[in-house]
């Protein structure tokens, strides 16, 4: 059973980490999130079903393609999303969210607030891109 949230919660250091509270209140924002993404999606296929006229003008139609192509690069960015909201909910099930996936410490609330798909603290983070920055220029 999910412990019942006051609207007012927010998930504090002086509690015991990822407890029964912290996790519905992750799940929670998290599925409000992917709510929010596949409404917007839902919108975007509409649109793009919708039958455009024909532009007579080659720069309106130039522009009508690229805001296409730009809403479906958009639209993609989110599938992705989706994808790492899901894994992230799946955590809450298996009660492996909100720690580090390799150093297994937890991840700060601060960091699990701005970024509730989060699945590195900010100092494994932040070897990742140095080790993929060296990759990258080496």
């Amino acid at each position: 059973m999910r412990p019942l949230l006051p609207p007012d919660y927010r998930p504090t250091e002086k509690e015991s980490f990822m407890n029964s509270m912290q996790l519905e209140y992750f799940r929670q924002k998290l599925e409000r999130w992917r709510e929010e993404l596949l409404m917007e999606s839902n919108e975007t296929i509409q649109h793009l079903q919708e039958d455009s006229p024909q532009e007579p003008d080659i720069a309106d139609r130039a522009s009508l393609e690229t805001d296409r192509a730009l809403e479906l690069r958009t639209r993609d960015r989110e599938r992705k999303l989706i994808t790492k909201i899901d894994e992230a909910l799946e955590r809450i099930e298996n009660k492996s969210y909100g720690f580090c996936e390799e150093t297994n410490e937890p991840i700060s609330l601060r960091r699990l607030e701005a970024r509730p798909i989060a699945t590195l603290s900010i100092e494994a983070q932040e070897r990742h891109e140095r080790m993929e920055k060296t990759h990258r220029d080496g």
